[in-house]
C-alpha cells in the first residue's frame, strides 16, 4: 500500500483510486496534539472517507474524539445509548434479512442541514461479509457532460425519511420501541458546494432523493434514475472490510456509502456517531 508523505504525524495510505485512506499510527484514545487533529482533517478531506484499524473505543472514546471534528448531534428518531445519547447502536441480529441503511446514500438529507459526516466504530463484525462501501460525488459530477452540468445547475432536489423500502428494519425496531415515526422533508440543491474544499459535488442519493422541486415526480424519474446510477459506477468507489476495533470517519457533504448485506445468520453491531452539518448551498 503507498503511502502519501504529505503527513508528519501520521501514515496515510491510499486505498483506492477514487477515495478513501487507510491512517495509521495514531491511538485514538489518548488526548490528540491539534496537529495530529489538524492531519486526521486534511486526510478526511483530501480522500473523503478514512478508515482505523486497531482501536478499543467504548462509548465516551468514540464521542470524545468525534468531537475533535465537530458537534455530536442525535440521530432522527433514534435514541442513543445509556447515557450517550448521540452515540447510537446501529445492529443487525441474526434473524433479521434487511440491514440499516442498505443501499447507496448521503446520511439524512431529509434535515434542513444534514450531517457533515459520520463515524461508525465496529463492535461486533460478522465472520464475512458485511463490508462498506463509498463513492466519490465530486469525481460523479466532475465526469458529467457540460450540458448535464448545465441542466442541473439550479435544481432543487426533495429529500424525504418516507422511502420505506429503504429503511424497513429500523423502522421495524422503533415501532416495536413505541416510537412516534414522522415523515422529514428537506430540499437541497442538486449539486451543492463544499464548505471547507470549494469542490462541487452531485448531491442527490437512491435512498431520500423523490424528485426535483417544481418537477413532478414522474418528469424527475428518468433524470434521477440516470443519476443514482452514474454516482456509484465502479470508479468513483472504493471497499472497506470491518474488523473489530475498525473505525470509518466519512464526509457526508461529498460521498455516498452502502452498507453490503451479505452476512444473513450473523450478528454485526457498530456504535455510531453524526456530526452537525451546515446548509447545503
Amino acid at each position: 500500500m503507498r503511502e502519501d508523505t504529505g503527513y508528519r504525524h501520521l501514515q496515510v495510505s491510499p486505498v483506492a483510486g477514487a477515495l478513501g485512506a487507510e491512517v495509521q499510527g495514531v491511538d485514538l484514545t489518548r488526548r490528540l496534539a491539534p496537529d495530529v487533529v489538524g492531519e486526521i482533517r486534511q486526510a478526511l478531506l483530501a480522500y473523503l472517507v478514512i478508515f482505523f484499524h486497531g482501536q478499543r473505543l467504548g462509548p465516551a472514546e468514540l464521542l470524545a474524539f468525534a468531537e475533535r471534528f465537530g458537534q455530536p448531534t442525535e440521530y432522527p428518531h433514534m435514541k442513543g445509548l445509556p447515557g450517550h445519547p448521540h452515540v447510537i447502536a446501529v445492529t443487525k441480529l441474526e434473524h433479521e434479512r434487511v440491514n440499516f441503511g442498505g443501499v447507496w446514500h448521503s446520511d439524512t438529507t431529509y434535515l434542513e442541514c444534514p450531517p457533515l459526516g459520520s463515524l461508525l466504530y465496529a463492535v461486533e463484525v460478522p465472520p464475512y461479509g458485511g463490508d462498506t462501501l463509498f463513492a466519490n460525488q465530486y469525481l460523479a459530477y466532475e465526469a458529467l457532460s457540460e450540458g448535464l452540468k448545465k441542466t442541473l445547475d439550479g435544481l432543487v432536489g426533495v429529500n424525504t425519511s418516507a422511502k420505506a423500502e429503504i429503511s424497513r428494519t429500523r423502522e421495524d425496531r422503533l415501532r416495536e420501541a413505541g416510537a412516534e415515526l414522522k415523515v422529514l422533508v428537506g430540499t437541497h440543491p442538486v449539486v451543492r458546494t463544499h464548505p471547507e474544499t470549494g469542490r462541487r459535488a452531485l448531491y442527490v442519493n437512491a435512498a431520500h432523493t423523490t424528485h426535483f422541486q417544481c418537477w413532478t415526480v414522474e418528469e424527475s424519474q428518468p433524470l434521477l434514475n440516470y443519476l443514482f446510477a452514474h454516482q456509484v459506477r465502479p470508479e468513483f468507489t472504493c471497499r472497506f472490510r470491518w474488523q473489530p476495533g475498525s473505525l470509518v470517519f466519512w464526509d457526508n457533504r461529498c460521498a455516498q456509502h452502502n452498507p453490503v448485506n451479505d452476512y444473513h445468520g450473523f450478528r454485526r453491531v457498530m456504535h455510531r456517531v453524526t456530526l452537525a452539518g451546515d446548509l447545503p448551498r
